[in-house]
Protein backbone atom coordinates (compact mmCIF):
# COMPACT_ATOMS: atom_id res chain seq x y z
CA UNK A 1 0.00 0.00 0.00
CA UNK A 2 1.07 3.34 -0.75
CA UNK A 3 1.48 5.68 2.45
CA UNK A 4 0.56 9.00 3.04
CA UNK A 5 3.77 11.50 4.38
CA UNK A 6 1.91 13.29 6.84
CA UNK A 7 -0.77 12.25 9.52
CA UNK A 8 -2.62 13.77 12.02
CA UNK A 9 -1.46 12.98 15.34
CA UNK A 10 -1.91 14.59 18.78
CA UNK A 11 0.67 16.53 20.99
CA UNK A 12 2.02 18.19 24.02
CA UNK A 13 3.05 21.32 23.13
CA UNK A 14 6.13 21.26 25.31
CA UNK A 15 7.72 19.52 27.52
CA UNK A 16 6.93 21.63 30.62
CA UNK A 17 2.91 21.84 29.20
CA UNK A 18 0.07 18.94 30.22
CA UNK A 19 -2.16 20.66 27.59
CA UNK A 20 -2.79 18.15 24.49
CA UNK A 21 -3.41 19.64 20.81
CA UNK A 22 -4.46 18.01 17.15
CA UNK A 23 -2.16 18.38 14.05
CA UNK A 24 -2.38 17.28 10.36
CA UNK A 25 0.77 17.54 9.44
CA UNK A 26 2.80 14.64 12.04
CA UNK A 27 5.65 12.81 9.92
CA UNK A 28 4.73 9.13 9.40
CA UNK A 29 7.78 7.35 10.30
CA UNK A 30 10.23 5.77 8.54
CA UNK A 31 11.45 2.31 10.22
CA UNK A 32 14.98 1.57 10.82
CA UNK A 33 15.27 -2.20 10.02
CA UNK A 34 18.86 -2.24 11.24
CA UNK A 35 17.19 -1.39 14.99
CA UNK A 36 14.51 -3.70 14.21
CA UNK A 37 12.33 -1.28 14.22
CA UNK A 38 8.39 -2.13 12.68
CA UNK A 39 6.33 0.17 11.14
CA UNK A 40 2.61 -0.13 12.88
CA UNK A 41 -0.98 0.96 12.14
CA UNK A 42 -2.43 1.97 14.91
CA UNK A 43 -6.09 1.01 15.76
CA UNK A 44 -6.53 1.74 19.51
CA UNK A 45 -3.72 3.84 22.08
CA UNK A 46 -4.25 3.84 25.70
CA UNK A 47 -4.04 6.82 28.10
CA UNK A 48 -1.63 6.17 31.27
CA UNK A 49 -2.69 8.36 34.25
CA UNK A 50 -0.13 11.25 34.53
CA UNK A 51 1.65 10.72 31.34
CA UNK A 52 1.91 14.58 30.28
CA UNK A 53 3.69 14.99 33.09
CA UNK A 54 6.57 12.49 32.41
CA UNK A 55 8.50 15.19 30.21
CA UNK A 56 8.85 17.02 33.17
CA UNK A 57 9.67 14.65 35.51
CA UNK A 58 12.05 12.64 33.52
CA UNK A 59 14.16 14.58 31.15
CA UNK A 60 13.83 13.36 27.32
CA UNK A 61 17.19 12.50 25.49
CA UNK A 62 18.47 15.07 22.64
CA UNK A 63 16.45 13.38 19.82
CA UNK A 64 12.96 15.27 21.60
CA UNK A 65 14.00 18.48 19.64
CA UNK A 66 10.99 19.83 18.08
CA UNK A 67 7.55 20.41 20.12
CA UNK A 68 6.46 18.11 16.98
CA UNK A 69 8.36 15.05 18.39
CA UNK A 70 6.39 15.07 21.83
CA UNK A 71 3.19 12.21 20.76
CA UNK A 72 1.70 10.61 23.97
CA UNK A 73 0.61 7.39 24.53
CA UNK A 74 2.70 4.38 25.02
CA UNK A 75 0.18 1.74 25.22
CA UNK A 76 -0.94 0.11 21.81
CA UNK A 77 -2.33 -2.39 19.83
CA UNK A 78 -2.31 -2.66 15.66
CA UNK A 79 -1.45 -4.38 12.93
CA UNK A 80 2.07 -4.34 11.26
CA UNK A 81 2.79 -2.76 8.15
CA UNK A 82 6.48 -3.25 7.64
CA UNK A 83 9.39 -5.20 9.35
CA UNK A 84 12.92 -6.70 8.95
CA UNK A 85 13.10 -9.31 6.76
CA UNK A 86 14.08 -11.57 9.70
CA UNK A 87 11.25 -10.31 12.15
CA UNK A 88 8.89 -13.19 13.69
CA UNK A 89 6.14 -10.49 13.05
CA UNK A 90 5.64 -10.21 10.00
CA UNK A 91 3.85 -7.23 7.93
CA UNK A 92 0.46 -8.25 8.54
CA UNK A 93 0.84 -9.46 12.62
CA UNK A 94 -1.64 -8.11 14.93
CA UNK A 95 0.84 -6.58 17.88
CA UNK A 96 -0.07 -4.80 21.34
CA UNK A 97 3.02 -3.46 23.13
CA UNK A 98 4.11 -0.49 26.14
CA UNK A 99 6.22 1.41 23.18
CA UNK A 100 9.42 3.52 24.64
CA UNK A 101 9.57 6.43 26.48
CA UNK A 102 12.35 7.83 24.66
CA UNK A 103 10.52 7.58 21.25
CA UNK A 104 7.55 9.52 19.95
CA UNK A 105 4.33 7.84 20.92
CA UNK A 106 1.47 6.27 19.87
CA UNK A 107 -1.26 8.66 19.66
CA UNK A 108 -1.34 9.01 15.39
CA UNK A 109 -2.61 6.91 12.53
CA UNK A 110 1.00 5.18 11.96
CA UNK A 111 4.01 4.19 14.89
CA UNK A 112 7.26 2.62 15.19
CA UNK A 113 7.51 -0.05 17.59
CA UNK A 114 10.53 -2.37 18.03
CA UNK A 115 11.11 -6.27 17.94
CA UNK A 116 11.44 -6.63 21.60
CA UNK A 117 9.03 -4.37 22.97
CA UNK A 118 5.68 -6.55 20.95
CA UNK A 119 4.06 -9.76 21.48
CA UNK A 120 1.53 -10.83 19.84
CA UNK A 121 -2.06 -9.47 20.13
CA UNK A 122 -4.17 -11.99 22.22
CA UNK A 123 -7.25 -13.49 19.75
CA UNK A 124 -10.14 -13.06 22.31
CA UNK A 125 -9.31 -9.00 23.16
CA UNK A 126 -10.92 -6.59 21.29
CA UNK A 127 -8.11 -3.95 19.87
CA UNK A 128 -9.83 -1.52 22.65
CA UNK A 129 -9.28 -4.20 25.25
CA UNK A 130 -5.78 -5.07 23.88
CA UNK A 131 -4.61 -1.26 24.12
CA UNK A 132 -5.53 -1.25 28.09
CA UNK A 133 -2.68 -4.22 28.84
CA UNK A 134 1.06 -3.97 27.98
CA UNK A 135 1.97 -1.04 30.46
CA UNK A 136 -0.06 -2.27 33.12
CA UNK A 137 0.03 -5.99 33.07
CA UNK A 138 3.87 -5.60 32.74
CA UNK A 139 3.81 -3.50 35.17
CA UNK A 140 2.33 -5.99 37.57
CA UNK A 141 4.31 -8.60 36.09
CA UNK A 142 7.54 -6.74 36.99
CA UNK A 143 6.92 -6.23 40.83
CA UNK A 144 5.34 -9.58 41.61
CA UNK A 145 7.62 -11.94 39.65
CA UNK A 146 10.97 -9.67 39.98
CA UNK A 147 10.56 -7.25 42.40
CA UNK A 148 8.62 -9.07 44.86
CA UNK A 149 9.70 -12.39 44.89
CA UNK A 150 6.82 -14.44 43.73
CA UNK A 151 7.27 -16.75 40.96
CA UNK A 152 5.50 -16.41 37.77
CA UNK A 153 3.84 -20.27 38.36
CA UNK A 154 0.03 -20.75 38.35
CA UNK A 155 -0.75 -21.79 41.92
CA UNK A 156 2.28 -22.22 43.67
CA UNK A 157 4.28 -18.86 42.96
CA UNK A 158 2.62 -16.95 45.48
CA UNK A 159 1.20 -19.62 47.69
CA UNK A 160 1.85 -18.90 51.54
CA UNK A 161 2.00 -14.91 50.38
CA UNK A 162 -0.17 -12.03 51.34
CA UNK A 163 -0.43 -9.13 48.97
CA UNK A 164 -1.69 -5.97 49.33
CA UNK A 165 -2.87 -3.71 46.13
CA UNK A 166 -3.88 0.10 46.86
CA UNK A 167 -5.86 1.61 43.59
CA UNK A 168 -7.03 -2.09 42.89
CA UNK A 169 -9.33 -0.86 40.28
CA UNK A 170 -7.05 1.68 38.48
CA UNK A 171 -4.97 0.26 34.97
CA UNK A 172 -2.25 -2.07 36.79
CA UNK A 173 -3.93 -2.25 39.89
CA UNK A 174 -6.42 -4.68 38.23
CA UNK A 175 -3.41 -6.70 37.23
CA UNK A 176 -1.56 -6.68 40.35
CA UNK A 177 -4.64 -8.23 41.31
CA UNK A 178 -5.39 -10.77 39.16
CA UNK A 179 -1.82 -11.92 38.61
CA UNK A 180 -0.81 -12.18 42.27
CA UNK A 181 -4.26 -14.28 42.31
CA UNK A 182 -3.24 -16.22 39.40
CA UNK A 183 0.36 -17.44 41.16
CA UNK A 184 -1.60 -18.19 44.34
CA UNK A 185 -1.24 -15.42 46.68
CA UNK A 186 -3.64 -14.20 49.13
CA UNK A 187 -5.08 -10.65 47.94
CA UNK A 188 -5.83 -7.68 50.05
CA UNK A 189 -6.45 -4.63 47.42
CA UNK A 190 -8.04 -1.13 48.07
CA UNK A 191 -10.49 0.71 46.08
CA UNK A 192 -13.05 3.30 46.47
CA UNK A 193 -16.22 2.11 47.26
CA UNK A 194 -18.31 2.13 44.10
CA UNK A 195 -15.25 -0.28 42.79
CA UNK A 196 -15.34 -2.55 45.96
CA UNK A 197 -17.66 -5.46 44.54
CA UNK A 198 -15.75 -5.60 40.78
CA UNK A 199 -12.52 -5.77 42.37
CA UNK A 200 -13.58 -8.30 44.22
CA UNK A 201 -14.96 -10.19 41.03
CA UNK A 202 -11.11 -9.71 40.32
CA UNK A 203 -10.17 -12.71 42.37
CA UNK A 204 -9.09 -9.98 45.60
CA UNK A 205 -9.96 -11.94 48.95
CA UNK A 206 -10.41 -9.09 50.57
CA UNK A 207 -11.16 -5.87 49.27
CA UNK A 208 -11.11 -2.09 51.38
CA UNK A 209 -13.45 0.71 50.60
CA UNK A 210 -9.86 3.37 51.28
CA UNK A 211 -12.32 6.26 52.25
CA UNK A 212 -13.82 4.52 54.61
CA UNK A 213 -11.35 2.17 56.28
CA UNK A 214 -8.16 3.44 58.07
CA UNK A 215 -5.53 -0.24 57.03
CA UNK A 216 -4.06 0.60 60.40
CA UNK A 217 -7.26 -0.21 62.32
CA UNK A 218 -8.22 -2.51 60.08
CA UNK A 219 -5.10 -4.70 60.95
CA UNK A 220 -5.47 -4.30 65.02
CA UNK A 221 -8.84 -5.28 64.53
CA UNK A 222 -7.66 -8.87 64.15
CA UNK A 223 -4.75 -11.06 64.99
CA UNK A 224 -1.63 -9.22 63.24
CA UNK A 225 -0.46 -12.28 61.44
CA UNK A 226 -4.37 -12.75 59.60
CA UNK A 227 -4.08 -9.19 58.09
CA UNK A 228 -0.09 -7.97 57.74
CA UNK A 229 0.83 -8.40 54.13
CA UNK A 230 4.28 -9.94 52.83
CA UNK A 231 4.27 -7.62 49.72
CA UNK A 232 2.92 -3.98 49.94
CA UNK A 233 2.26 -3.05 45.92
CA UNK A 234 1.27 0.80 45.82
CA UNK A 235 -0.36 2.03 42.91
CA UNK A 236 -1.51 5.12 43.81
CA UNK A 237 1.17 7.32 46.11
CA UNK A 238 0.61 10.00 48.41
CA UNK A 239 -1.41 9.35 51.78
CA UNK A 240 -2.86 6.23 50.65
CA UNK A 241 0.70 4.83 50.75
CA UNK A 242 1.43 6.16 53.69
CA UNK A 243 -1.19 4.88 55.33
CA UNK A 244 -0.11 1.23 53.47
CA UNK A 245 2.72 0.83 55.77
CA UNK A 246 0.70 -0.45 58.60
CA UNK A 247 -0.41 -3.21 56.65
CA UNK A 248 3.12 -4.76 55.96
CA UNK A 249 4.84 -7.59 57.79
CA UNK A 250 8.15 -6.99 59.73
CA UNK A 251 11.03 -7.89 57.24
CA UNK A 252 8.56 -7.64 54.35
CA UNK A 253 8.08 -5.66 51.14
CA UNK A 254 6.83 -2.38 50.20
CA UNK A 255 6.98 -1.46 46.09
CA UNK A 256 5.85 1.50 44.76
CA UNK A 257 5.08 2.77 40.62
CA UNK A 258 4.19 5.62 42.05
CA UNK A 259 6.86 7.29 43.96
CA UNK A 260 9.62 6.01 46.77
CA UNK A 261 7.98 4.60 49.60
CA UNK A 262 10.88 5.58 52.18
CA UNK A 263 10.07 9.47 51.38
CA UNK A 264 6.66 8.50 53.25
CA UNK A 265 6.98 6.11 55.93
CA UNK A 266 5.11 7.09 58.68
CA UNK A 267 6.74 7.10 62.27
CA UNK A 268 6.39 4.26 64.25
CA UNK A 269 5.87 1.72 60.76
CA UNK A 270 7.30 -2.15 60.37
CA UNK A 271 10.75 -2.43 59.87
CA UNK A 272 11.07 -3.84 56.00
CA UNK A 273 13.29 -6.05 54.14
CA UNK A 274 12.95 -4.47 50.85
CA UNK A 275 11.48 -1.05 49.86
CA UNK A 276 11.67 0.15 46.35
CA UNK A 277 10.45 2.62 43.76
CA UNK A 278 10.35 1.20 40.66
CA UNK A 279 9.30 2.46 36.93
CA UNK A 280 8.46 -0.48 34.30
CA UNK A 281 10.21 -1.38 31.49
CA UNK A 282 9.07 -2.72 28.53
CA UNK A 283 9.59 -6.48 28.03
CA UNK A 284 8.13 -8.47 24.67
CA UNK A 285 8.91 -11.31 26.38
CA UNK A 286 7.07 -10.71 29.31
CA UNK A 287 4.09 -9.42 27.70
CA UNK A 288 3.89 -12.55 25.73
CA UNK A 289 3.19 -14.47 28.28
CA UNK A 290 0.38 -12.08 28.73
CA UNK A 291 -0.82 -12.99 25.88
CA UNK A 292 -0.87 -17.21 26.63
CA UNK A 293 -2.09 -16.55 30.48
CA UNK A 294 -5.23 -14.15 28.41
CA UNK A 295 -5.56 -16.71 26.10
CA UNK A 296 -6.21 -19.18 28.81
CA UNK A 297 -9.12 -17.19 29.97
CA UNK A 298 -6.94 -15.79 32.72
CA UNK A 299 -7.06 -11.71 33.48
CA UNK A 300 -9.19 -9.36 32.00
CA UNK A 301 -8.07 -6.12 31.32
CA UNK A 302 -10.23 -3.44 32.24
CA UNK A 303 -11.46 -0.59 29.95
CA UNK A 304 -13.30 2.30 31.20
CA UNK A 305 -14.29 4.46 27.83
CA UNK A 306 -13.29 4.20 24.22
CA UNK A 307 -13.36 7.21 22.94
CA UNK A 308 -13.27 8.16 18.98
CA UNK A 309 -9.45 9.62 18.32
CA UNK A 310 -11.41 13.38 16.99
CA UNK A 311 -12.76 13.43 20.71
CA UNK A 312 -9.58 13.49 22.50
CA UNK A 313 -9.45 16.24 24.42
CA UNK A 314 -12.57 14.49 26.24
CA UNK A 315 -10.54 11.52 26.91
CA UNK A 316 -7.34 13.10 28.36
CA UNK A 317 -10.35 14.84 30.74
CA UNK A 318 -11.61 11.77 32.04
CA UNK A 319 -8.43 10.56 33.01
CA UNK A 320 -7.68 14.06 34.41
CA UNK A 321 -10.43 13.83 36.57
CA UNK A 322 -9.60 10.05 38.23
CA UNK A 323 -11.84 7.89 39.29
CA UNK A 324 -11.55 5.65 36.02
CA UNK A 325 -12.32 1.75 36.30
CA UNK A 326 -9.38 0.53 34.24
CA UNK A 327 -7.93 2.94 31.48
CA UNK A 328 -9.37 5.14 28.75
CA UNK A 329 -8.55 4.19 24.64
CA UNK A 330 -8.69 6.05 21.73
CA UNK A 331 -10.04 4.71 19.15
CA UNK A 332 -8.09 5.54 15.87
CA UNK A 333 -10.88 3.83 13.39
CA UNK A 334 -12.92 6.06 14.86
CA UNK A 335 -12.20 9.30 14.02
Amino acid sequence: MALPTVQRAILQPSSTSTAVTLITDHPVPIPDFASNEHLIRVHTTAITNGELLWTKNFPLPASYTSTKTLVPCNDVAGTVLLAPPTSPFAPGTQVYARSSYTRTGCARKFSILTQNEMARKPTNLSWAEAACVPMSAETAWQALFVHAGLEAEKGVGGKGKRVFVTAASGGVGVWMVQLAKWAGAEVVASCSGGNVEWVRGLGADVVLDYRKVDFRAWVGEGPPEERRADVVVDCYGGQVLEDAWWVVKEGGTVLSIFEDPEGRKPEGAPAVGKCLFFVMGSDGEQLGEVTALIEEGVGRPAVDWTVPFGEFERAFERVRVGGTRGKVVLDLEGE
